[in-house]
């Protein structure tokens, strides 16, 4: 492997950190410290910092939740990417894991519901959701999306690439 090439790639990108690999709560939680770090020796606005840092936490949250939960194991099902980049004058915030095929296009009309949502649409429906009770096969309290929508400039982007039959690759991506 060709490092020297792998970080030219990155800075043409403007990738400015790229975890690949299993996540735990303490990888986000290191990761998290290095974003914020990385971010405020930059000197942007405190608001950003906390918008790509939230969206960060919401990605890697619902990524590790819903390998834990759907218990897809060790090695490749478990891998899983995040990543955070320059995306001009902003940032983007991408993840990318592992699902079951089951799983996508539901997950994928989701994003897009959302993503239809007005600003005041999103408001209410977030509101409307903390107050729900979270049902015990649910692949989480349903906030995380609507948070990330919220701190969002432009519409979620997502996709999947079939890996086999069970499973697909699915990516997720928030511009700030």
């Amino acid at each position: 492997m060709d490092l020297y090439n792998l970080r030219e790639q990155f800075a043409e990108s403007g990738m400015m950190m790229c975890f690949n690999g299993p996540f735990s709560h303490s990888i986000i939680e290191e990761i998290g410290t290095a974003l914020r770090n990385h971010l405020a020796a930059e000197n942007i606005g405190k608001a950003a910092v906390l918008d790509v840092f939230a969206v960060y936490i919401e990605l890697a949250q619902n990524v590790r939740n819903y390998l834990s939960l759907r218990e897809l194991g060790q090695g490749e099902a478990s891998s899983s990417i995040i990543t955070i980049a320059r995306w001009g004058d902003g940032y983007a915030v991408s993840s990318g894991n592992t699902i079951l095929k089951e799983d996508s296009a539901l997950i994928c009309r989701r994003i897009a519901e959302i993503n239809a949502l007005t600003p005041e649409e999103l408001k209410r429906q977030y509101k409307e959701q903390m107050r729900r009770e979270v049902q015990p096969d649910a692949l989480g309290a349903g906030l995380g999306l609507l948070e990330i929508a919220k701190r969002s400039s432009s519409a979620m982007v997502c996709s999947v690439r079939d890996i086999n039959d069970k499973h697909t690759f699915f990516s997720l991506a928030a511009f700030i």
